[in-house]
Order: structure tokens, then sequence, then C-alpha cells
């Protein structure tokens, strides 16, 4: 392995991250991926999106490691199409939870992740979604609680992304992990799970661990990744709780932001 890359694992978040707003990774970048991995390091994506909306980018990258999806529920084996973990949210203590925020805030609106490489984003009434993934409406609230789910998203019609996360977490902390991921999507997990969690799973799984590992992100979902690994850059327009515990701030996804790191640390 090329002495110049003091990292074995590159773990990259996708949206704002690696991928520009237009859902494409620039050459520039994948020559960088390309240039660590023949240099010895693993790459594994660390997305909070489900196996489903995930598998197109990782086939379009030619990518054919792991992948860790849903938060850290998911982690999948791209070459093989192959689902190796996957943990659900316990649908009771969500329901428990959802009645807890509602009784702060008021009547939220719901979204939700089936479990499942091929598990639908199901959306309520007054849901917001964001970006282009594809998604089922609901209208009947009984459809959300039909099948196992991996997170629910939640919205709320007043409130900011930050003021709802908090909320949440004030209300429903002991019962479910809230993460805020991106633009509107504030989601509730299984209590404990976080990126870190799954990205330790995957790492054990190639032989690696924290100290091999250097992590890229934008938004306060990846600090917990931050911690783990031993090293973790955001992106210059990253949210600024993510700014404030990472090693270093690079330029955003837009302009190589991840490039530019690696291009640096290869020689």
């Amino acid at each position: 392995m090329s002495q110049a890359l003091p990292y074995r694992l590159i773990a990259t978040d996708l949206d704002g991250t690696l991928l520009r707003s237009d859902q494409s990774i620039s050459q520039r970048t994948r020559d960088a991926l390309a240039a660590a991995t023949a240099a010895g390091a693993a790459h594994i994506v660390v997305t909070g999106r489900g196996v489903r909306w995930t598998r197109h980018i990782l086939d379009d990258l030619g990518y054919d490691g792991l992948a860790v999806c849903a938060q850290g529920a998911q982690v999948y084996h791209a070459g093989e199409h192959r689902l190796l973990t996957s943990v659900t949210l316990d649908r009771q203590l969500a329901g428990v939870a959802l009645a807890k925020i509602e009784a702060e805030v008021g009547p939220l609106y719901l979204a939700a992740s089936r479990d499942g490489l091929d598990g639908d984003v199901l959306t309520g009434p007054g849901y917001a979604v964001t970006g282009a993934l594809p998604s089922l409406p609901f209208t009947d609230a009984s459809d959300l609680w039909a099948a196992p789910l991996n997170k629910i998203y939640i919205q709320h019609p007043d409130l900011s992304d930050d003021q709802l996360a908090e909320a949440a977490q004030q209300a429903a902390g002991g019962f479910v992990t809230v993460a805020l991921s991106g633009e509107g999507i504030v989601e509730l997990l299984p209590l404990g799970l976080s990126k870190a969690t799954g990205l330790s799973l995957a790492a054990r799984r190639l032989g690696l661990k924290a100290a091999d590992t250097i992590a890229f992100g934008d938004m306060p979902n990846d600090i917990p990744m931050f911690a783990w690994a031993s090293y973790g850059v955001a992106m210059a327009d990253a949210h600024a709780e993510l700014k404030a515990v990472a090693d270093e701030v690079t330029t955003s996804n837009e302009e190589d932001g991840i490039a530019v790191v690696l291009e640096r640390l290869l020689g």
C-alpha cells in the first residue's frame, strides 16, 4: 500500500457529500477514489438512504464492496446485491415516540421507509418529499405500520428542521434515535442506531478499525460517524453542528471536496 495514504478505509456520505446536486459523481472524485483503492484503501458508502435508493448509484460507480444504508440499519453487499444485516424499528416504541412528539408540537406529517432490499418509502398527507426518490402515498395511518420499517420521517408545518429535531429528541429520545440528515429530513430510528454502528459492523467484516478510517459528511447524522472515525472531514456547506466536530473542512460537494482531500493524502 502507498505510504502516502494514512487511512485504509474511506467512508463517504452520499447526498451533499459524494453526490453533486444533480445526483452525479464527478470524474475527478471517481478518479481520486479509484487511486485510493488502488493504493490499498477500501471505500464504503455510508448513507441515510435505504438500499433501494442507493443501489443504482453504486451500480453506476461500478462499486462492488459493502455499503451502509438506512442510517446504519442496513449493511449491503453491492457486488452480490445482498443484504448482510438489517435492523428494524420497534413499531410499538415508534408509535409511543410519535405520540410523545405530537403531544409537544402538534400534528406531524409522516413518511416511513420499509425494511428489505426493495422496501418502499411511504408518504402520508402533507409530507413533502425532497429530491426525486420514488415513494408511495398512503392515507390510512394503519398502512404505515403494516410491514417492518427501518425508519419514520417526520415534518412539521411550522418548525424548522433543527427545531423539530430538538423537540423530537427532548420528547422521545428515550424511545428512538432522532437524526437530522438533510433539508426536510428528520428521522426516527431504532434506539442506539447510527451511521457509526453500521460502519463499525461493515469495517469489522473487512478487518478494519476506527483508527484506519477517514470519514466525509455534511449533516448532523454524520456526527456519530465522525466520532467513531480517526479523522472527519466536513464539506464546505455542511451543517454547523458537523463542522464544529470535524477535523477539517474541505470544499463543497460541487467542488470535489472529497477529491481535494484524497489527492493531498495521496501526494
